[in-house]
C-alpha cells in the first residue's frame, strides 16, 4: 500500500513538473515583437535626425506587457541628437535593445541639453547588443573641451540594474564613451571603444555609485583612462581587458567633490596595457573629503612599452588644492606584473602625508627598460607608505623604507 502510494505521489509531481515545464517552454516560443525604429519614422539617411523615432520605439517596446526588442536595423546611418530612454518598463525582461546599424550624433551642441547624448534610465532588466556602431564624431567639438566645458557622454546608463551590455562599438566620443551611474548588477562583455591617444577627457567606462560589475573581453583605447572607477563604486570585476592607447586602468579621480563616497572591492586581472602614459594606478585630489579606497587587485598584468606601471598618485591637480588628501588607501596588491616601460621609474608609490598608505603590497613583479633605457637607470620610488609587502621577484627594487614628508 505504502508502495502505491508513493507512486501515486512520484506520478503527480512528475506530471506538476511536466506542467511546470511546458508552461516555461510556451513562453519561451512565444514570438517577442520587434519594435523597428524605421516603422516609427527614422529615415536612416544620415542628415535627419531620427531621435524621437527611436523614443517612440522605445516607449512602445517598454510599454508592451510581452517580449520586445527594440530595433535600429543594419545598413543604415540614423544620424541623432539628445535621447532619452526612460523606464520603469512591463515589458518581459530582458527588455532587447538592438542595435545593429549605426547611430551617428548630431553635429549641433545644442542638441544635447544635460552633456548626455543616449541616456538610458530606471530600467531593470535590458540587454543591449546588436554589433552596430555608437559615433559621437567628437573631433568636431574636442577643441572646445576643458575643464570648465564638458562634451556630452556617448551612452550613459543611470539608476538601472541587470543590465548586459556586449558586442558594440563606441567611437570618438565628443567626451567620455560610457558611464555607468547609480547601477547595479551590470555585465559589459565584447565592447570595442576607440578614440585618437590625444583625444581630451574621453574616458572609455567610467563607474560612479555602480555595484556589482562585472567587465570583460572588451578593448578600449582612447584619450584618458581605459577604465576610470570613482565614488561609491565597489564589488567591480574586470578581466581579459585590453587598454591603450590611454592614461590606464584607473581608480579614481577620487575626493575632487565634497560628497563623494569609499570605494573598494576592485579587481583588474588577466589585462594587457598597451602605449598607455599609466598603468595600474590610484589617484586622488588635494583638499578632499575623508574617504577610503581598499581592497584593490591589480592582478597578471601584462605591460607594454607603458610610461607609469605601476603608480598611486595622491597629488593629482595638487597646484590648485595645496592641502593634502584625506583619502586613506590601503589594502591594495600589485601582483604578477610584468612588461616592458619607457620611464625610469616604472613603481611610484606618491601617497598622502595625512592619510599615509597602508599595506601595500609588491609581488612578482618584472619591468624592463626600453632603449635607449637600461636596467640600471630603473628604480622605484615611494612617499608616505607604510607596511609595504614584498614578495618574489620585485624588479625594479621595491623601496624598501618609505619617507613620510
Amino acid at each position: 500500500m505504502n508502495v502505491i502510494k508513493a507512486c501515486l505521489v512520484l506520478g503527480i509531481a512528475s506530471l506538476f513538473m511536466t506542467n511546470v515545464d511546458a508552461a516555461k517552454e510556451r513562453r519561451s516560443l512565444q514570438a517577442e515583437t520587434v519594435y523597428d525604429i524605421t516603422k516609427y519614422g527614422a529615415k536612416g539617411d544620415g542628415t535627419t535626425d531620427d531621435a524621437m523615432s527611436l523614443i517612440q520605439a522605445w516607449r512602445a517596446g517598454c510599454d508592451a506587457t510581452g517580449s520586445s526588442r527594440i530595433l535600429v536595423p543594419a545598413g543604415k546611418k540614423f544620424m541623432m541628437g539628445e535621447v532619452v530612454l526612460t523606464g520603469p518598463c512591463k515589458a518581459a525582461k530582458p527588455l532587447v535593445l538592438d542595435i545593429q546599424g549605426t547611430l551617428d550624433a548630431n553635429p549641433d551642441p545644442s542638441s544635447y541639453s544635460n552633456n548626455m547624448w543616449i541616456l538610458i534610465e530606471h530600467v531593470d532588466g535590458i540587454k543591449i547588443a546588436g554589433g552596430g556602431t555608437i559615433n559621437a564624431h567628437g573631433q568636431k567639438v574636442w577643441k572646445y573641451a576643458n575643464d570648465d566645458n564638458h562634451m556630452p557622454v556617448s551612452f550613459t546608463f543611470q539608476s538601472s540594474s541587470n543590465g548586459d551590455i556586449s558586442n558594440l562599438n563606441l567611437v570618438d566620443a565628443m567626451g567620455f564613451h560610457s558611464k555607468m551611474i547609480d547601477s547595479d548588477k551590470i555585465k559589459i562583455t565584447n565592447l570595442k571603444i576607440t578614440a585618437p591617444g590625444d583625444s581630451p577627457n574621453t574616458d572609455g567606462i567610467h563607474l560612479s555609485n555602480a555595484t556589482n560589475i562585472n567587465i570583460t573581453d572588451t578593448v578600449i583605447g582612447t584619450g584618458d583612462d581605459c577604465i576610470s572607477i570613482g565614488t561609491g563604486s565597489t564589488n567591480v570585476y574586470i578581466s581579459k581587458l585590453k587598454c591603450g592607447p590611454g592614461h590606464g586602468l584607473s581608480v579614481g579621480s577620487l575626493g575632487k567633490r565634497p560628497d563623494e563616497l569609499s570605494v573598494g572591492k576592485i579587481t583588474f586581472i588577466n589585462c594587457t596595457v598597451t602605449g598607455t602614459t599609466n598603468g595600474c594606478r590610484i589617484k586622488s585630489y588635494h583638499k578632499s573629503p575623508v574617504l577610503t579606497a581598499s581592497n584593490i587587485i591589480y592582478q597578471d598584468i601584462i605591460m607594454d612599452n607603458v610610461k607609469n606601471p605601476i603608480i598611486i598618485d595622491q597629488h593629482y591637480d595638487s597646484k590648485t588644492k595645496p592641502e593634502q588628501s584625506s583619502v586613506k588607501i590601503s589594502d591594495v596588491h600589485f601582483r604578477n606584473i610584468k612588461g616592458t616601460t619607457i620611464s625610469k621609474i616604472p613603481i611610484l608609490l606618491n601617497c598622502s602625508s595625512k592619510f599615509p598608505c597602508d599595506n601595500i603590497e609588491l609581488a612578482n613583479i618584472d619591468l624592463k627598460p626600453v632603449p635607449p633605457l637600461t636596467a640600471a637607470d630603473l628604480s622605484s620610488a615611494c612617499v608616505s607608505a607604510t607596511n609595504m609587502k614584498f614578495s618574489g621577484t620585485v624588479n625594479p627594487a621595491g623601496p624598501t623604507a618609505c619617507t613620510k614628508n
